[in-house]
């Protein structure tokens, strides 16, 4: 099936929205990881297809480097405030970067 940007830039959003809540939720860690990189592959795979690797590369980054950084500030603003702030940063990154 071939998702439109849009489509793709709300995945990236909602990988990381998702596993949040899937680990809140169960508090299965690994599986709230799984629900986060199924996400990344998907999306991962269609940047490939349309963006090529450099600008994939970038977008992979962002969205790891976004799970990474809800951690720290999750400190600061709390962890669904965190989770948001890098889940909209990663669409935004989504829809700017990727063709």
């Amino acid at each position: 099936m071939a998702l439109n940007k849009t489509a793709v830039s709300a995945l990236a959003a909602g990988g990381l929205v998702g596993g949040y809540a899937v680990a809140r939720r169960t508090g299965n860690r690994p599986l709230g990881g799984a629900v986060l990189g199924v996400a990344c592959v998907v999306c991962g795979t269609h940047w490939a297809r349309t963006s090529g690797p450099a600008r994939t590369a970038a977008l992979v980054a962002t969205y790891v480097g976004a799970f990474g950084a809800s951690h720290p500030l999750a400190k600061q603003i709390g962890a669904w405030p965190a989770v948001g702030v890098v889940a909209a940063g990663t669409a935004v990154a989504s829809q700017l970067v990727s063709r």
